[in-house]
């Protein structure tokens, strides 16, 4: 079911600096970026380096892959899309939004689930594992949506192949994105959440206690690729700067893999 909180939450807060960025808010001549927010370490990386190499900004608005391609649908200026599944990717695909002849499947991820650092929480997830046990009385799931954000969907199909989601599905609280679901852990307001395995790699209040199964659910992929309706001259060039050597290190950090050659 999804949850509202009736208090202001800490972990809305501590998501609030990735909310997508207002067309005001970009330099016009700038590269913009819409990327899942799960990107948003090794990207910031990635857009560090070559502004430091090319002199170029890149402007980034992080959410989750469904509320991107909404707003591309709806017209908003970006130049490049990376997505945390291939469904979004598809969808602006069928609508001819994205540049076919660009389009390249780039990362790949793990879910994982998470507790927080201090918790003394163990599990084995496989067939039947008892998550429901571990969130006591009270406790809730985070997860981001999962009827449209990739992790949420990702994490919904793996507990139902492990038998685990009708003892799991009215203790989860939803999340708009796997940002905020990783929040809501890391704050204390759930003693588990789903989320990448690079999530959990970023945030240091919380940690990993189990991995999903690879075969649990459909293959964790992020595509990228250049808008249709993209004119800035320099959408190319970060486009290629993103597949690169140059930038792997800043993927491979945050512990991505990668399942294309480079550019």
């Amino acid at each position: 079911m999804r949850l509202a909180f009736t208090r202001r939450s800490l972990a809305g807060l501590a998501f609030a600096a990735l909310l997508p960025l207002s067309i005001a808010q970009a330099q016009a001549e700038d590269v913009t970026v819409f990327a899942a927010a799960s990107l948003k370490n090794a990207l910031d990386d990635v857009a560090a380096a070559y502004k430091a190499e090319t002199g170029n900004a890149v402007v980034i608005s992080y959410a989750g892959s469904n509320a991107l391609a909404k707003q591309i649908e709806e017209g908003a200026p970006a130049d490049i899309f990376f997505s945390a599944d291939l469904a979004w990717m598809g969808y602006l695909e069928e609508r001819n939004l994205i540049r076919d002849d660009t389009r390249q499947t780039l990362l790949g991820n793990e879910i994982v689930l998470v507790a927080p650092a201090d918790s003394s929480a163990a599990i084995t997830l496989e067939p039947g594992a008892d998550v429901a046990a571990l969130l006591g009385t009270d406790g809730r799931l985070a997860m981001a949506n999962v009827d449209s954000v990739p992790a949420g969907k990702y994490g919904k199909a793996a507990l139902a192949a492990l038998g685990i989601w009708p003892s799991v599905a009215e203790r989860v609280v939803q999340a708009e994105n796997v940002r905020a679901a990783l929040a809501f852990v890391a704050t204390g307001e759930a003693p588990l959440g789903i989320v990448y395995k690079t999530d959990a790699n970023s945030e240091p209040r919380v940690k990993s206690i189990a991995a999903f199964p690879a075969d649990s659910h459909p293959p964790i992929v992020y595509p990228v690729a250049v808008t249709a309706a993209s004119t800035n001259p320099d959408a190319q060039a970060f486009f290629d700067y993103m597949r690169s050597d140059a930038a792997r290190p800043a993927y491979e950090k945050q512990g991505f893999t990668i399942v294309a050659p480079a550019s």
